[in-house]
């Protein structure tokens, strides 16, 4: 698979990925800080490796992570890469009160109006430095009525008018998303954590529903917070700390992976791809090394004996 035509770059780079994007909530500080030059060198390291999707939102940082990706490919023919950002959340400061256009803050809070949707988009345009955005979603609407009756029509109208050039949502929850994909017309959904070696709850009615309408798929939380890079030493799962059934399993799987030379994490990083309907993937990454390392698994040898133990696992 590969990302689809409208969210290739406009001017292709030569051997550059088509299925893997650089996550870009890792630079906005998640989970551990992280140091403007440390966001810049990867970005930098993403670049030189053939990355061209870069993956941010507000809520990332509240702003850290668009205004750090704005800066780090400030200079960079804006043809050549491609640009996802989120709406549905507004930037607040530690009062709660929404900070000036274009700032970083210190949370985000929930705003699916019509009026919000334009305030995020003109934000994040400001913080990444570009005078456009290439895909935009809508970032984990929880009510999907007021969603689809307010935020929805006007990501329509961007698309429609060529302020964007593709539109979607993007969710943890399968369930909602597949409403999304049966109710708008929608170009593209993201799915986290939920088309993994260890959550299969995305394949059973969002895939198939997304493959019928014609609505690609882009897989992102492909390590589940981290027990499937590394069940010793990040053993979580959903943001929290895993619970020994989960440790057990990703155990096994790691060890099926050894067993043949295969690193778990690039077993990971490659099984939505797999999929019907998962079009690329989506993978976060602080440092150069984890960039280099998911680029990695591109082109890592993994036989179909090692993916039938896996399934069966």
């Amino acid at each position: 698979m590969a990302f689809r035509a409208g969210l290739r770059p406009l001017t292709p780079t030569p051997d550059a990925s088509e299925i893997f994007g650089l996550g870009c909530a890792p630079i906005g500080n998640l989970f551990h800080a992280v140091a403007d030059a440390d966001a810049d060198a990867t970005v930098a390291a993403a670049l030189a490796a053939g990355i061209r999707f870069f993956d941010t939102a507000p809520h990332y940082g509240a702003g850290a992570s668009e205004a750090r990706l704005g800066r780090a490919l400030d200079g960079v023919p804006r043809d050549s890469v491609v640009i996802a950002t989120k709406v549905g959340r507004k930037i607040v400061d530690a009062a709660g009160d929404a900070v000036p256009s274009g700032g970083v803050g210190a949370d985000t809070a929930a705003d699916l109006s019509r009026d919000g949707v334009l305030r995020s988009l003109e934000g994040s345009l400001k913080r990444l430095r570009t005078d456009r955005i290439d895909l935009l979603y809508l970032h984990d609407p929880m009510d999907v009525d007021e969603a689809l009756a307010h935020a929805m029509p006007e990501l329509l109208s961007l698309r429609d008018q060529g302020v964007v050039r593709g539109i979607g949502v993007g969710m943890v929850w399968p369930d909602p998303l597949t409403r999304f994909v049966r109710e708008a017309d929608i170009d593209v959904v993201m799915i986290a954590g939920r088309t993994t070696l260890l959550d299969h709850r995305g394949e059973h009615e969002l895939l198939p529903a997304a493959l019928e309408r014609g609505v690609g798929v882009v897989a992102a939380g492909v390590f589940n917070s981290g027990i499937l890079a590394d069940p010793v030493g990040t053993p979580y799962f959903d943001y929290r700390e895993a619970p020994p059934s989960l440790r057990t399993r990703a155990l096994e799987l790691s060890a099926l992976c050894g067993a043949h030379g295969v690193e778990l994490r690039h077993a990971a990083s490659r099984y939505p791809l797999r999929l019907p309907a998962v079009e690329a993937v989506v993978v976060g990454a602080r440092t150069p090394a984890e960039v280099q390392d998911f680029v990695a698994a591109e082109h890592a040898s993994i036989p179909d004996e090692l993916w039938a133990q896996l399934d069966r696992a």
